[in-house]
């Protein structure tokens, strides 16, 4: 099923939105949460620092399977209260042919704090 595209933009609105790369750091179940969901510290770089997010992506990784991992995420959202935990940064992914989110990082290892272009 295909997603309707969202409407037209200009080079200047996608300059607004900042995508950054950085290293999962730590990861822990997330079992408060109401859809199943990993907790996820990552590391974007002396500049950033490290952000903390939650992401509903059980269905193809453990957190075991993301320390070490580079993923890209929005690093300039406004903090969001997910049930008792703050998040601050919006890791991004596809999803799959069923609907689980498949995350989205560089193929080769590059500095963390790399704003993509």
């Amino acid at each position: 099923m295909a997603e309707e595209r969202a409407a037209e933009i200009g080079f200047d609105d996608f300059l607004k939105v900042d995508i950054r790369v950085g290293t999962v750091i730590d990861a822990q179940p997330f079992p408060e949460a109401r859809k199943p969901a990993i907790k996820l510290w990552i590391d974007f770089g002396e500049d950033i620092g490290v952000k903390k997010t939650s992401a509903q992506i059980t269905v193809h990784y453990t957190p075991q399977d993301l320390v070490g991992r580079q993923v890209a995420a929005v690093v300039n959202f406004p903090p969001r209260q997910i049930g008792p935990f703050m998040s601050e940064v919006l890791t991004l992914g596809f999803t799959d042919e069923n609907g689980a989110v498949v995350l989205v990082g560089p193929s080769i290892k590059v500095p963390n704090g790399g704003r993509l272009h």
